[in-house]
């Protein structure tokens, strides 16, 4: 996770875009959007730009409409990965910040979403949050899972996984290569108790999701509405 694609093309950030707002959720200010009353949740963990990217808003918003009630948290507590910052180098920065965290600091974010009535959770995991997203797979702590160009995710995480995860990847990571994808593809082929799904999309780059180039944007897109439907399916 600490190469140079998991840096490439920043977002700006801004903490006012998005047609949602921000609240506290289980202790962690969150970007919230969606209606409590579908009792259906989506958690989204970001990549290390933070929840302040307006891609990434503009996908919660996109999950929202389809019927779910959507949390993403700030992971970094004001400390989004800024490239701008010399003193504070992506091996530096990722010290404080580590994979692990992500699925720490939903747990509570979980049992914030309980009281509140919800009663079926999905999440989705983008380059660093990919990593939290299974181990919260891992506990059946959610009904279904999407990494999307995750970092430090092993062919061991794919075998220890309990409910539906798929898996979306760019043909360019030095992430989360074609090569182990396929991995990946092949021990949830031997596990035929768990729903799963491998894709690899042509002509894009680790990270491409939130944060694509023009000639990624319909690549994109398509992610978008696969990682939908994924949801869609198991989660409502």
């Amino acid at each position: 996770m600490s190469g140079p694609q998991c840096c490439a093309n920043p977002p700006t950030l801004d903490p006012s875009n998005g047609a949602g707002h921000v609240e506290q959720v289980g202790g962690l200010d969150a970007y919230v959007v969606g209606s409590l009353d579908s009792k259906l949740a989506i958690i989204l963990l970001s990549d290390i730009f933070g929840y302040e990217a307006p891609n990434f808003r503009k996908l919660a918003d996109k999950v929202a409409s389809a019927g779910f009630y959507v949390v993403a948290p700030d992971y970094f507590y004001g400390d989004a990965y800024d490239p701008e910052n010399a003193e504070r180098p992506i091996l530096v920065w990722v010290k404080d910040h580590g994979v692990e965290s992500g699925y720490d600091d939903t747990l509570p974010v979980i049992e914030a979403l309980k009281s509140k009535g919800i009663s079926k959770i999905g999440a989705a995991g983008f380059c660093w949050g990919g990593k939290g997203v299974v181990e919260l797979n891992k506990r059946e702590l959610i009904q279904a899972g999407v990494i999307l160009h995750p970092a430090l995710v092993t062919t061991d995480d794919i075998k220890g996984v309990k409910v539906p995860i798929a898996v979306l990847g760019a043909e360019v990571d030095e992430n989360a290569s074609p090569e182990l994808l396929k991995q990946f593809e092949e021990v949830l082929a031997a596990k035929p108790e768990v729903d799963g799904f491998v894709k690899v999309y042509p002509r894009t780059t680790h990270g491409w999701t939130v944060r694509y180039k023009d000639e990624e944007k319909a690549a994109a897109e398509e992610a978008h509405v696969d990682m939908v439907q994924w949801f869609v399916k198991y989660v409502k």
